[in-house]
């Protein structure tokens, strides 16, 4: 899954694709990298973030998705809100991806489940205007599975089918860099909940802290491709359905490695033994 920020303010690329013709260009350029959907926003999620109005959200956001899916591109829209979500799948989205998992806006899982199109529910405890909000936890990937459950619940609820719900544990939200490493170290988990698992990393402050050391400056947030790669071939391998990523080509070599790998343990595997854990879904994953 490709990025593209229609963002003045995006925390990872400063604005760069925020005209339209620039942004269906970038994604397009995702796509001939290797990106198998891409996902367009109009509003930041990073700490702090003021939220833009509808009206300017529609106007960033629409005319992105409706290029680039006149161009044969699956498109997934990054939104909180029902009308967005609502305009996009009308101009050709084929996915919603809404980090507050419906609970932003109550009109999201009634549209959403209307218009039959896959829905990303991801971890969310509130909007992080502010800092970084109710990030406390005693046990992170208990906590954020049982919430996820719940949220998957209601969702399921609202009418959206099961075979249409893909999860995401949310790193970055309302967790600092501690509670995001030990969520990757357990993904394997979260596939208990039954659904795709989507794992979001890409150039995210934790991996800032993981390259700078205990007492370094972490790198800028476009400095952290590769070891967003690095985190890529562990979901893979995890199981992961897809990964969110800003800089395509690493990622896409990252998980070809890592699935070929997997391929020639299972090939070598000793007669009659298990295929290894994790082999069977990494071609899913990209």
């Amino acid at each position: 899954m490709g990025v593209v920020n229609v963002t003045p303010d995006s925390f990872s690329d400063g604005g760069r694709w925020f005209d339209t013709t620039a942004a269906v260009k970038h994604g397009l350029a995702l796509v001939d990298e290797g990106a198998d959907l891409v996902d367009v926003g109009g509003e930041s999620t990073r700490p702090g973030a003021t939220r833009v109005d509808e009206a300017e959200e529609l106007r960033r956001v629409v005319p992105v998705v409706r290029g680039l899916a006149s161009e044969g591109v699956v498109v997934s829209v990054d939104t909180m809100r029902a009308s967005v979500a609502r305009q996009a799948l009308a101009a050709g989205a084929a996915l919603v991806n809404d980090v507050s998992g419906g609970l932003a806006d109550p009109d999201m899982i009634p549209v959403v489940a209307d218009s039959g199109a896959p829905f990303v529910v991801m971890h969310w405890r509130g909007f992080l205007a502010g800092g970084n909000v109710k990030g406390v936890y005693d046990d992170v990937v208990t906590e954020v599975l049982d919430e996820l459950h719940a949220r998957v619940e209601a969702v399921l609820a609202g009418g959206i089918s099961p075979d249409r719900i893909v999860v995401d544990p949310g790193l970055g939200f309302s967790k600092n860099s501690e509670h995001d490493l030990i969520l990757l170290a357990h993904l394997d988990r979260l596939h208990a909940l039954g659904h795709p698992l989507l794992v979001a990393a890409s150039r995210k402050r934790f991996l800032g802290r993981v390259l700078a050391g205990p007492e370094g400056a972490p790198p800028p947030a476009r400095e952290r491709d590769a070891a967003t790669a690095a985190v890529s071939a562990l979901a893979a391998h995890a199981g992961a359905w897809a990964v969110r990523v800003h800089e395509v080509r690493a990622t896409a070599d990252a998980v070809r490695v890592s699935r070929a790998v997997e391929e020639a343990r299972t090939a070598t595997a000793t007669p009659g033994a298990p295929a290894t854990p994790g082999a069977q879904h990494a071609e899913g994953a990209r």
